[in-house]
């Protein structure tokens, strides 16, 4: 499972280091390098990215700024010289955060993390009409049909994917970054801590939804979206 991934830094010295750290890992493909925020905006929206290796203090716009902009942002890793930013870099979900000056053991060690994270919708075989994601689990990557998923569960750091006729697969994953994923493919966050497959739902009043003969819980700010819910036409 390749990740194909952009580079933000104004600095070009680490553009050189990280460029060279990047062309050692198989699992790489730079796609973009750039300076600045506004130029990794036009990239973004040629290229389809995995995972973005972002500076922080940049002209103009912050590396932050540019992940909020963002509705479905790639995963990142902030590369930075100013520690004070890790709180808010890791309040965006990010897979790591580097300081630099940046050694290649750590940048190793960050990049096993968004690789063992990642998951990553086969858009080739749309086509077809077969959708799966691939998971980094157990020291393997475990491909998951989406018609197969009845629910997700977030648990902490981790997610527990429940599937037809399979126990649960445990993914360190976030379970927005899955909710963004799956957004377009008949599933639906109805709390925190669960998206469910649309298909699968054989009931729901306004406090809980039936699926497989469980019933699991609808949070507050996720009531309307279930009450739009039409089960004639899922």
């Amino acid at each position: 499972m390749n990740l194909k991934c952009l580079l933000v830094d104004d600095e070009l010295v680490s553009q050189k280091v990280l460029k060279q750290y990047i062309s050692l890992v198989e699992q790489l493909e730079l796609v973009g390098c750039c300076s600045n925020a506004f130029q990794a905006m036009e990239i973004l929206k040629t290229e389809k990215v995995d995972l973005i290796f972002l500076d922080i203090q940049m002209p103009k716009l912050l590396g932050t700024s540019l992940i909020k902009t963002l509705q479905h942002p790639p995963k990142v890793i902030f590369v930075t010289a100013y520690p004070e930013y890790a709180v808010e870099a890791f309040e965006l979900d990010a897979v790591d955060f580097l300081l630099k000056p940046i050694s290649l053991e750590r940048f190793l060690k960050a990049v096993n993390k968004a690789i063992d994270r990642g998951a990553v919708l086969d858009d080739r075989l749309r086509g077809a009409g077969v959708e799966f994601i691939c998971f980094r689990a157990n020291r393997k990557t475990v491909k998951v049909f989406l018609e197969h998923i009845i629910y997700i569960e977030s648990v902490k750091d981790y997610v527990k994917i429940y599937r037809d006729q399979e126990s649960p697969l445990i993914v360190k994953h976030s379970l927005s970054a899955l909710e963004a994923m799956l957004s377009h493919h008949s599933f639906l966050r109805i709390h925190r801590s669960f998206i469910v497959s649309i298909k699968r739902i054989t009931a729901f009043t306004s406090y809980d939804v039936e699926i497989e003969g469980l019933e699991l819980p609808i949070g507050r700010r996720f009531a309307s979206q279930v009450k739009r819910l039409s089960l004639k036409g899922s």
